[in-house]
């Protein structure tokens, strides 16, 4: 068993609104075969907790106006530094870089296959990190 097609349509719609509002490490795994619960995860990280809200609410919206699919269920909003958004298909993981490194979800779910995203999606990190080490240099 795979994730089903509305579950990878959530999850690229998800990454594209995550990697708008310049999410780092954007990755998603198809669970499908380890949980009962969901299809996939989508995992990404932000340096700021304003950041990680930011891109909570853009994914909300992407996948309200794009997909018709509200979250079942929310939670971490108020702290803003881990903020889980349930779509019964896929499960978005919104980390505060810090808890990103500490919790370590990818070392958890690596036997899982990734689900390829758009090339855009992950762009913006690699441009960032050029223009940080330049900056740096």
């Amino acid at each position: 068993m795979t994730a089903s097609d509305r579950a990878v349509q959530l999850v690229r719609l998800a990454a594209e609104a995550a990697g708008d509002k310049l999410a780092d490490d954007i990755l998603a795994y198809d669970v499908s075969e380890q949980l009962v619960i969901t299809d996939a995860f989508v995992l990404c990280s932000a340096p700021s907790d304003r950041q990680v809200r930011a891109i909570v609410d853009e994914i909300e919206k992407r996948l309200r106006e794009e997909a018709d699919a509200k979250p079942t269920r929310r939670e971490g909003e108020r702290e803003g530094r881990w903020v889980l958004l349930d779509y019964s298909d896929i499960i978005v993981h919104i980390q505060h870089e810090e808890d990103r490194v500490f919790y370590a979800l990818e070392r958890l779910w690596k036997d899982c296959p990734l689900i390829e995203l758009p090339e855009s999606v992950n762009a913006h990190s690699v441009q960032r990190r050029r223009t940080v080490g330049s900056a740096s240099e």
